[in-house]
């Protein structure tokens, strides 16, 4: 079981080795430094590299979605390990999209042959499962757009995807990140298209920065959501939420404290969407009510904690966000109630059918 016949990633294939040429009368330790080790290494890496790729132009696709569902994981190990043969491993990847239905996968090649008409980038997210990722509204800034986005949903995708940071001829860009630039925008049409918004919604913009002191690294408005009302996303270095965990079990695994941890959370960008009616009705509240009622603060915290909890984030302390949710829930009970009163006074009853007839 020593890596000099077969790397670690190849773990998983069986078989046999037949050598004349091996001194097998030798101390193992020899042995291992064997130049025909490095050569019988080769060749069986090769190989099998050749019998995956065999496996993946089978004309029954499902042939290999059983493979990648079984082995898959080891091949994302050989990205990461195995420098040598990445370039010939990475094609052989796959992974959910926002254009796969079910258990469809998609490759890089796929991907690159469907894109876009002067797209220059691969864009991903990454997510505890596909169907977190949907919800993402980080992707939902590219999908809007019509560029298709991968969905990287273990946390190995993401130590995996540090070593392919481009394929071919195109960018690999994380759409969590700040500073996303999207292929059919000038940069500094962009930048001037985003200060005009920070410019013409600054009271909302301020209130929130104030009011998630210690939450949020600060905050941005962007015209890139189309449905979210905002989302959270990373600083260029700081760890996606998937990773934060991770990192963090991993600590507790070994005997530490996870109170450190969050200091990467705090790393986190609040884009704010100024076009969607809760920020509209945010921007409402402050005018009207003024900075210190109570309201408005609940409603920005809870702007926050869904934006936290649709981009993967865990939300800190689930007894505040209930109490939240149940004081806005109790305060539109007592309006609906009030609205109803009003409209049972205002009521005027129509005279009936008997009525009418001893007035005539």
């Amino acid at each position: 079981k020593f890596e000099d016949i077969m790397p670690r990633w190849l773990k998983f294939v069986r078989g046999v080795v037949d050598s004349q040429d091996l001194p097998l009368n030798v101390s193992r330790e020899i042995l291992q430094k064997s130049k025909v080790l490095s050569i019988i290494n080769k060749r069986l890496v090769r190989k099998s590299l050749d019998m995956i790729r065999d496996i993946a132009a089978d004309e029954d696709e499902s042939k290999y979605i059983m493979f990648w569902n079984n082995f898959g994981k080891y091949l994302k190990v050989g990205v990461i390990e195995d420098s040598r043969n990445k370039d010939d491993i990475v094609p052989l990847l796959r992974f959910f999209s926002s254009k796969t239905e079910g258990e469809e996968y998609t490759s890089l090649d796929q991907y690159a042959e469907d894109m876009k008409e002067g797209q220059k980038q691969v864009y991903y997210v990454t997510a505890d499962g596909k169907e977190k990722a949907k919800l993402s509204p980080a992707a939902e800034k590219v999908r809007s757009r019509g560029y298709e986005v991968l969905y990287l949903t273990e946390p190995l995708d993401e130590i995996m995807i540090e070593s392919v940071t481009q394929y071919k001829d195109f960018k690999l860009v994380d759409v969590s990140k700040e500073g996303l630039e999207l292929d059919d925008e000038d940069k500094e049409e962009r930048k001037k298209k985003e200060d005009e918004l920070n410019e013409d919604h600054k009271a909302v913009k301020d209130y929130l920065e104030t009011a998630l002191a210690g939450k949020v690294q600060k905050v941005k408005m962007t015209d890139l959501l189309s449905e979210s009302p905002a989302a959270l996303v990373q600083s260029a270095y700081g760890m996606s939420p998937t990773m934060q965990r991770y990192m963090k079990a991993q600590n507790v695994a070994s005997g530490g404290s996870d109170a450190g941890m969050m200091g990467s959370f705090n790393q986190a960008v609040l884009e704010v969407n100024p076009t969607h009616p809760i920020v509209r009705d945010l921007e409402l509240m402050i005018k009207t009510r003024g900075e210190e009622a109570e309201e408005p603060k609940n409603f920005a915290v809870l702007l926050y904690d869904v934006a936290a909890l649709t981009s993967g984030y865990e939300i800190e302390d689930s007894g505040d966000f209930a109490q939240r949710i149940l004081s806005m829930m109790t305060t539109k009970a007592k309006g609906d109630v009030r609205d109803a009163e009003v409209e049972a006074t205002n009521v005027v009853q129509e005279p009936s059918e008997e009525e009418n007839f001893e007035n005539v």
